[in-house]
């Protein structure tokens, strides 16, 4: 029987690509986002038969839907053999202006409590039949606070922090935890920086880097590997020294800017 393969966040981007990678290598497919229609636009020409996946129209941060999603995900295709949490959002914030704290707030509920919301539902029965892996996508910038970027930064960093809290609560149960830490990746999320992104990949690169990492069980990695050596440098250096290197950054656009 063929694994499956749950993928929040995959009406584009990382979601669309791994969800197109794990169906290159047989795999069944649940597909999750807040606009469950798009994900047919670049799956119908795929070529994958309508019986390989599920498609569920949900918002990671409603977690009655993520809870009824997840029940009749397991009623229809099972209990899925890897869960990933990847839907995120990244937006500037500008902690002066209090119509940015909203903006913050709806990071932080997106790009963590929808993590929680969705490996929730699934710890349980993975635990009771012993095997499963549960799959966070964090960020290389959550090893270190950028310049206008606070929310999202601080969004990853926990993602991090309550990945490990996981893997060691599930510990000896068959269940695994892993952290993958994207660099810059070419998506929509990256499109409209106004810096240098260093190492920028593919989705498609990424995808297969990070089913092979899954596969393994790896606990930790970033990718590529070459943004992996640059965070633990930056998290080296002095904050004198990191801040002097950072000024005058541009900052990550804010959803008023133009």
């Amino acid at each position: 029987m063929a694994r499956l393969v749950l993928i929040t966040g995959a009406s584009s981007g990382l979601g669309q690509a791994l969800a197109l990678h794990y169906a290159g290598q047989g795999w069944q497919l649940t597909l999750v986002a807040r606009r469950g229609e798009m994900i047919k636009t670049w799956l119908s020409p795929s070529g994958i038969s309508a019986d390989r996946y599920q498609i569920y129209s949900a918002d990671v941060t409603d977690v009655p839907t993520m809870q009824s999603m997840a029940k009749d995900c397991m009623a229809r295709q099972g209990v899925p053999d890897v869960v990933i949490a990847n839907a995120g959002i990244s937006i500037g914030v500008d902690s002066s202006r209090p119509q940015d704290l909203d903006v913050m707030a709806q990071i932080l509920a997106t790009n963590v409590m929808g993590v929680a919301a969705t490996f929730g539902p699934f710890i349980g029965p993975m635990v009771a039949r012993g095997s499963g892996t549960l799959v966070g996508i964090g960020s290389v910038a959550g090893i270190r606070g950028l310049p206008g970027h606070g929310g999202y930064c601080a969004s990853k960093a926990a993602v991090i922090s309550y990945c490990e809290s996981l893997r060691g609560e599930l510990r000896n149960t068959g269940v695994k935890v892993v952290t993958l830490c994207p660099g810059y990746i070419a998506t929509p999320l990256t499109q409209n920086n106004a810096y240098s992104m260093p190492f920028l990949m593919q989705p498609d690169v990424f995808a297969k880097k990070a089913f092979d990492l899954i596969q393994a069980g790896r606990s930790y990695r970033v990718i590529p590997w070459q943004m992996g050596v640059v965070a633990k440098l930056l998290r080296l250096l002095p904050n004198a020294v990191f801040d002097k290197a950072f000024a005058g950054r541009p900052r990550k656009p804010r959803r008023t800017d133009s």
